[in-house]
């Protein structure tokens, strides 16, 4: 608020003055489905999961291709392991395993169900 537009207004007491400068009147913009640009933007950042070059090699190679659902299932498992303290975390979609580095959010490798089954360097499991 411009200070020249609040020498022009009569106010009572400097409590009212007060109210007026702390409580903005810009209400929160919603989206068409009711959501806040924060809750988009905290939505956005939930979803953050980085694939690491090796584990892009491992999809292409092992013809791993994931759907939607199973993408949103290994996000949701990845913050699970994050918010129980793993940092990294064998992920199991499916018949598919994923080993995942919780703080950076990124799919360190890719296994099929055909593959071998030998884990290491992880610290925790987590089944989507």
């Amino acid at each position: 608020m411009n200070p020249n537009q609040l020498i022009n207004r009569n106010y009572t007491s400097i409590e009212q003055m007060t109210d007026m400068v702390q409580r903005p009147s810009v209400k929160p913009v919603k989206t068409t489905d009711g959501k806040s640009f924060t809750e988009i933007l905290d939505s956005l950042k939930a979803k953050d999961l980085v694939f690491s070059k090796h584990a892009n090699e491992r999809l292409k190679s092992r013809n791993i291709d994931l759907s939607h659902e199973q993408l949103e299932r290994l996000n949701d498992g990845t913050v699970k392991a994050g918010e129980k303290g793993i940092k990294e975390s064998l992920v199991m979609v499916d018949d598919f395993a994923f080993i995942v580095n919780t703080k950076s959010k990124t799919v360190i490798t890719a296994v099929s169900g055909n593959d071998d089954k030998v884990f290491t360097n992880i610290d925790g499991a987590i089944i989507a």
